[in-house]
């Protein structure tokens, strides 16, 4: 069952929290279903970026566990005005989104993160915004 947005990005935060670290929502979306982004601030100067995951890329049973969300890394260690890049993409298309900034040294967070059920070509990022 996939919970609430409110919900996912609540529990998200206490959690990272509870395990002496930072979060912050930066911007709240639908309550309901609003898409939910992740900045990880690798303490560095660089970011990781994760977005909701393609769901037709992976099997029925996946994310159950996690409240039925998974995420992609979409960039790694990249700067922060790649970052808002990506974030001012995602307003064009749909502003209802949430953003939630974490800091963890490294990147080192644990999110409901999705591997494809195929290895993924590197040509089919080409186009990829």
């Amino acid at each position: 069952m996939r919970v609430t947005s409110e919900l996912f990005v609540s529990a998200l935060v206490r959690r990272i929290f509870s395990e002496n670290g930072f979060a912050a929502v930066t911007r709240k979306g639908n309550a309901e279903a609003g898409a939910i982004l992740i900045v990880v601030d690798r303490l560095d100067g660089t970011f990781d970026f994760y977005s909701p995951a393609p769901q037709a890329f992976f099997d029925n049973d996946a994310g159950q566990g996690d409240g039925g969300r998974l995420f992609e890394k979409t960039l790694e260690a990249a700067a922060r005005e790649a970052v808002d890049k990506r974030l001012e993409s995602e307003a064009r298309m749909d502003p209802d989104f949430w953003v939630v900034d974490i800091e963890a040294e490294a990147g080192n967070v644990e999110l409901p993160t999705a591997e494809p059920l195929h290895p993924r070509n590197p040509a089919d990022d080409f186009f990829r915004l």
